[in-house]
């Protein structure tokens, strides 16, 4: 699916710069990448380790600041937000997976599912709660603490957290990049189907041409600048892709998936 032209992106960048250090130390983490995200589609940035895609995904994500440009959120501009500001965004528009899971050890999988929610003072819609829960397959681990769940059900019950409050796009750190191939499998299945069956909107951050594979759009970035792009990409041309911007190195040896 792809936004109607009534409809701003679910996410973009107009322009943006970001630098870190001073002097010989600086370094040019973006360089003036524009780029939109359609509303209900998956889609992954990759890159060599060091080319700018996590720091592209923190200022979309209003984590990081640029020093030039515009970022959006729907029609919410997010360049020049105040604290307050960031935190309402963060927590009504915006859900997150992250590779560590970010669970909290002392409360069940349900309470974990619901805990941005009750911080921000809302309740979930019970029929698109359900659904979520019947998607990622957890409705007999809701008891459960994360100690008594396996990675993969611990990453699912993130993808919940992320997906039940229906926020305009998910951002994913390489969300698959502490799981064995079976449970990255069913995480990225769950990924495509909410985007497919349900119109979320995902960008991705990862390494793994097989993860970006599940995408519909993959983005490439090199030195801080977006170099080329696939669309319906598979594991060969992603691949393929990824060998020409980084000869010497595999995407596998990125030294796990650490980036600028």
């Amino acid at each position: 699916m792809s936004s109607e032209t009534t409809q701003p992106a679910a996410a973009r960048a107009d322009g943006i710069w970001k630098v870190y250090g001073h002097g010989e130390a600086q370094v040019h983490a973006l360089r003036g990448v524009s780029t939109a995200f359609d509303r209900g589609r998956f889609t992954a940035i990759m890159g060599p380790s060091g080319s700018g895609k996590s720091t592209l995904m923190h200022c979309l994500a209003g984590l990081d600041t640029v020093d030039a440009g515009h970022v959006f959120i729907g029609d919410t501009q997010v360049t020049g937000l105040g604290d307050a500001g960031l935190t309402k965004l963060r927590r009504e528009k915006v859900g997150f997976i992250f590779q560590q899971f970010n669970l909290l050890p002392t409360l069940t999988a349900e309470e974990n599912i619901l805990l941005p929610m009750a911080i921000s003072g809302r309740k979930p819609d019970p029929q698109w709660y359900d659904l979520v829960i019947k998607t990622v397959g957890l409705g007999d681990r809701l008891s459960h603490r994360p100690t008594e769940l396996s990675g993969g059900q611990q990453q699912r019950v993130a993808c919940a957290r992320a997906l039940v409050a229906r926020p305009e796009v998910i951002f994913a750190d390489e969300p698959t990049g502490n799981l064995d191939s079976r449970s990255s499998g069913e995480v990225l299945n769950f990924l495509r189907s909410s985007v497919h069956d349900f119109g979320q909107t995902i960008v991705m951050v990862t390494h793994d041409p097989r993860a970006a594979s599940y995408a519909d759009r993959v983005i490439f970035l090199a030195d801080g600048s977006i170099v080329d792009e696939l669309e319906k990409p598979t594991e060969g041309s992603v691949l393929d892709k990824m060998k020409s911007l980084d000869p010497g190195q595999s995407p596998d040896a990125a030294t796990g998936g650490a980036d600028v």
